[in-house]
C-alpha cells in the first residue's frame, strides 16, 4: 500500500514505545482517515517523504530525563511550522514537544494514573464545543508532567490533581494531551481526535477499503512481472484466504494456492478447508501432506520460540519443492510467495528497523514475520500487512469472499503447536486436544454466540491432575478453554460464559475425551497476557 496513492490526507504517528500506538491508528482509520506508523526516531528524510497533513507523537515507557529515551529528529519542529504540519503530542510525545521547544517536564508531585477528571480552562478546537468548566472522565499513565510551558504555549484543561492536561500553541499548530484519547477508558477520546482531525487539522477524509484494494492490486502487478507465477500459502483462515483472492484477482492463474497438512491442524481441518476451497472460492489449490516433516522436527521440542522458528524453515521448505514441482510443469519456477501477515503480525513480532516498532519489545515471533529463515529464496508478497483483522474482513467482502470464510475465528499459523505446552508428540497431545477443541467450538455454535468471540480454543497442558471416574482413581491429563472478545487482536478481554454452558461443555469433554479429567478455564485479559498461550 502506497501512502502517495492514498485518497485521503496522512496521518502519520511517530511511535515511542506505548502499549496504545497501534489503537491511535485504529481509531484514526475508522473515521476514513489513512493513518500510518513509523518509529519516532526515524530520521527526518523518512517522515518528510511521505507528506504527512499531521504528526502524532505517542506515547511511551520513558522519561525525557533519560539519558536513552528517543526523540524525534533535529529539524522536525522546523518542517513540522514550515510547512504547515499539524502535530498532536500525547503524554510522552507532548513532554518532548514541550522540551524540546523550551519548556520544563519535571517528575510530578502527584504521579496520575487510571480514570481522572480534567476540565477544560479555554475553548479550544480540539475539545469541539465543550465550554470553560465543562469535564471529562480521561485515561492517565504518567509520572512526569509538563512544569512551565515553551513561548506561544496555553494550558487548555487541567487534571483533577491541577497538572496539566492539555495545551495548544494555535499559532504554530502545536497541540498536547496528557492523558490517552485513543483508549476505551477515555469515553469521549474519540470526539477529542475527530475534533482535533477535522476541526482543528481540516483532514480530508477519503480513505476506502475500495481504494486499498485497487491499489492492492496495481502494487502486485507492479512487483510480479508479466509472466512470473506466484506461490500462496493457504492455511483456511480469513488472512491468507484475502490475500489469495487479492492476488487472484491482479494476476489470474499465475497464482498457484498450496495448503499444507503439517500435522498441526484441528479437527478434520484439511477435509473441510479443501472443499471449501473447491466449491466456494474456485481457487487452484493443492493440498501437500507433510505431516511426518513437522512433526519429525518437532520432537522433544519444548521452547515456543523455537517451535515457531521450526515450523517457519519447514514451511519454506515445503513451498520450495512445491515451487521446483512446479518448474518442471510450467518451464519457470515460481519467485514469489504470498502471505496473510496483518499490522499486528508485524507489531508483536517487532521487525527491524523500516516497520516502525524500534521502542518496544518482541512479544512472540509470528512464524510468517520473525520465523522464516533468513535463506529463503521465494520473495515476499505480504498485501494485508499495514491492516488489521476487521480490515481484512472488510476487504474480503469486497471481493466476495463467502460469509463462512470471514467469520472464522483466528487459528495461528504454527497451528496447534502452540496449543499443546510441551512436546507436540507426547502423551497423543494432539489427538487429544482436536478432541477438546472440537466439542468446544462446537458449543459455541450450537449456542449461537459464535459471531460474539473473537477467538476460542483449547490448550493442552503439560501437567496431569489426580481425578475420579467410574468409581476409580484417574491421573489423567489436563486442558484449558480460552474465549476472548477483541476488535483486532491487540487487546482482549475474556468472554463471560453462562455457567450452564461451561458445566455442559466441561461434562462432554470430561465423558467423551479419553484421557482428560479436568478442565480449566482462562479469565486472563490481553494485556498482560496474550490470547494464546505460546
Amino acid at each position: 500500500m502506497d501512502p502517495k496513492a492514498v485518497k485521503s490526507d496522512l496521518v502519520l504517528i511517530l511511535d515511542f514505545g506505548s502499549q496504545y500506538t497501534h489503537l491511535i491508528t485504529r481509531r484514526i482509520r475508522s473515521l476514513s482517515v489513512f493513518s500510518l506508523c513509523i518509529s519516532g526516531t526515524f530520521p527526518l528524510s523518512s517522515i518528510t517523504s511521505l507528506n504527512p497533513k499531521v504528526v502524532i507523537l505517542s506515547g511511551g515507557p520513558h522519561s525525557v530525563h533519560a539519558d536513552d529515551s528517543p526523540s524525534f529528529a533535529d529539524g522536525f519542529v522546523e518542517w513540522a511550522q514550515s510547512n504547515g504540519v499539524f502535530v498532536l503530542g500525547i503524554c510522552y510525545g507532548l513532554h518532548l514537544l514541550v522540551q524540546r521547544l523550551g519548556g520544563e517536564v519535571r517528575v510530578g508531585e502527584k504521579q496520575e494514573y487510571g480514570r481522572m477528571e480534567i476540565e477544560v480552562e479555554k475553548s479550544c478546537g480540539i475539545f469541539g464545543g465543550k465550554k470553560v468548566g465543562d469535564r471529562q472522565v480521561v485515561w492517565m499513565s504518567h509520572g512526569d508532567e509538563a512544569a512551565t510551558l515553551p513561548n506561544g504555549f496555553e494550558v487548555v484543561a487541567r487534571s483533577q490533581q491541577g497538572a496539566v492536561a492539555a495545551v495548544e500553541d494555535k499559532d504554530r499548530r502545536f497541540y498536547g494531551l496528557q492523558y490517552h484519547p485513543e483508549v476505551t477508558h477515555s469515553p469521549e477520546g474519540m470526539e477529542t481526535l475527530r475534533s482535533f482531525l477535522f476541526e482543528v487539522c481540516g483532514v480530508n477524509a477519503g480513505w476506502k477499503m475500495e481504494d486499498v484494494m485497487d491499489e492492492e492490486i496495481k502494487v502486485i502487478n507492479n512487483m510480479v512481472g508479466s509472466d512470473d507465477h506466484v506461490i500462496c500459502a493457504l492455511s483456511g483462515g480469513v488472512d491468507s484466504t484475502v490475500a489469495a483472492t487479492l492476488v487472484h484477482r491482479a494476476i489470474g492463474d499465475r497464482l498457484h494456492c498450496i495448503f499444507v497438512d503439517n500435522g498441526l491442524l484441528r479437527y478434520k481441518e484439511r477435509e473441510r478447508v479443501m472443499e471449501t476451497f473447491e466449491r466456494d472460492l474456485h481457487l487452484p489449490v493443492t493440498c501437500v501432506d507433510a505431516t511426518e516433516q513437522f512433526l519429525s522436527k518437532l520432537k522433544g521440542v519444548v521452547d515456543p520460540e523455537l517451535k515457531r522458528k521450526i515450523i517457519g524453515k519447514e514451511f519454506i521448505c515445503v513451498f520450495d519443492a512445491f515451487a521446483k514441482e512446479l518448474e518442471n510443469n510450467l518451464g519457470k519456477k515460481p519467485a514469489f510467495l504470498v502471505q496473510g501477515t496483518l499490522y499486528p503480525d508485524v507489531i508483536e513480532s517487532c521487525p527491524p528497523p523500516g516497520t516502525g516498532r524500534t521502542h518496544s519489545h518482541t512479544i512472540k515471533s509470528h512464524h510468517n514475520v520473525g520465523g522464516l529463515p533468513k535463506d529463503m529464496k521465494l520473495k515476499l508478497i505480504e498485501p494485508l500487512k499495514l491492516l488489521f483483522k476487521d480490515e481484512v474482513r472488510q476487504l474480503g467482502r469486497i471481493l466476495t469472499v463467502p460469509y463462512s470464510f470471514l467469520k472464522r475465528h483466528p487459528f495461528p499459523g504454527p497451528g496447534l503447536a502452540v496449543r499443546v505446552l510441551g512436546d507436540v508428540t507426547e502423551n497423543n497431545a494432539l489427538d487429544t486436544l482436536r478432541q477438546v477443541d472440537e466439542i468446544f467450538i462446537q458449543s459455541i455454535k450450537d449456542a449461537g454466540i459464535y459471531d460474539s468471540i473473537w477467538q476460542a480454543f483449547a490448550v493442552f497442558l503439560p501437567v496431569k491432575s489426580v481425578g475420579v471416574q467410574g468409581d476409580q482413581r484417574t491421573h489423567s491429563h489436563v486442558v484449558a478453554l480460552r474465549a476472548v472478545t477483541s476488535q483486532d487482536g491487540m487487546t482482549a478481554d475474556w468472554y463471560h460464559f453462562e455457567r450452564e454452558f461451561l458445566d455442559d461443555v466441561v461434562q462432554k469433554i470430561c465423558n467423551n475425551v479419553r484421557g482428560v479429567n479436568r478442565v480449566a478455564l482462562d479469565i486472563t485479559s490481553k494485556p498482560p497476557s496474550t490470547i494464546e498461550w505460546e
